[in-house]
């Protein structure tokens, strides 16, 4: 990691905790982050949103969405806007995750829509990009990843790149227990970064890629510690706010 790179750490509770309970995790959490080197982010269901904002108030740590769609109006029920996201206090929104593209039909198509619409509201984009295990074992990693990181990107100008955050999540390693070695996070992530340099190197430079999949305490160090890894995307770890803690004090301090 340059030093212009400032680390983030972001916190995707996916579908866990009530306004309760994310109130609950803010009130513990606040106290145990030491560090103001960082950037810190809790992505919450759409429903703690405004909560968590809320109890946020006043602090440097940043609220994303997990979700959102293209449109800034319309007749898609079930979906969230990006003008009601800023409404309720978000200031950037996962895109792509795995779980999404997975379960839930996300294609990049979409994506490539969606991530412009996120910047242009001033949204964060964290986009999610990876490789399942089938593809890893058939040596399809970079395959996978360039389809991705093109597809997604290819709306977005040179000019806008480093405004963009890149989450690398091998989709074998979320939730599973397994986790990419640091040299595996580190080839991957360099892979990715490298492809954003085919558009512009100095753009690329200034892009922060973050791993994530299975990052917990035990293993945050040793991962955030290759150069090419600016962060975290936490997802189970982050439920518990002295573990997430912990991983944010891992980040070695770049910024």
């Amino acid at each position: 990691m340059t030093g212009t790179r400032r680390p983030l750490l972001a916190a995707n509770w996916k579908m866990h905790k009530t306004r309760t309970e994310a109130r609950e995790f803010v009130e513990d959490f606040l106290p145990r982050l030491k560090r103001t080197d960082a950037d810190v982010v809790l992505c919450p269901a759409a429903t703690a949103l405004a909560a968590v904002a809320r109890a946020l108030e006043g602090t440097a740590v940043g609220v994303a969405a997990q979700n959102m769609h293209e449109e800034q109006q319309g007749p898609y029920t079930g979906e969230v806007s990006a003008p009601m996201l800023i409404d309720v206090g978000a200031t950037g929104v996962v895109l792509g995750h795995s779980e999404r593209r997975e379960l839930f039909g996300e294609t990049d198509a979409a994506l490539a829509r969606k991530v412009p619409a996120a910047l242009a509201a001033q949204l964060q984009p964290i986009l999610c990009v990876g490789e399942t295990e089938a593809e890893r074992d058939a040596g399809e990693t970079q395959r996978k990843l360039r389809h991705q990181v093109q597809t997604d990107l290819a709306a977005i100008s040179v000019d806008q790149l480093p405004g963009i955050v890149i989450a690398y999540e091998p989709i074998w390693a979320i939730g599973t227990g397994r986790t990419a070695s640091p040299e595996q996070a580190q080839e991957a992530v360099a892979f990715v970064r490298a492809l954003l340099g085919d558009r512009d190197p100095g753009a690329a430079e200034r892009v922060r890629i973050l791993y994530g999949g299975s990052v917990k305490a035990s293993n945050a160090e040793e991962l955030l510690a290759q150069p090419d890894v600016d962060g975290a995307l936490v997802g189970g770890a982050s439920l518990d706010p002295a573990e997430f803690a912990q991983i944010v004090a891992a980040a070695p301090a770049r910024g």
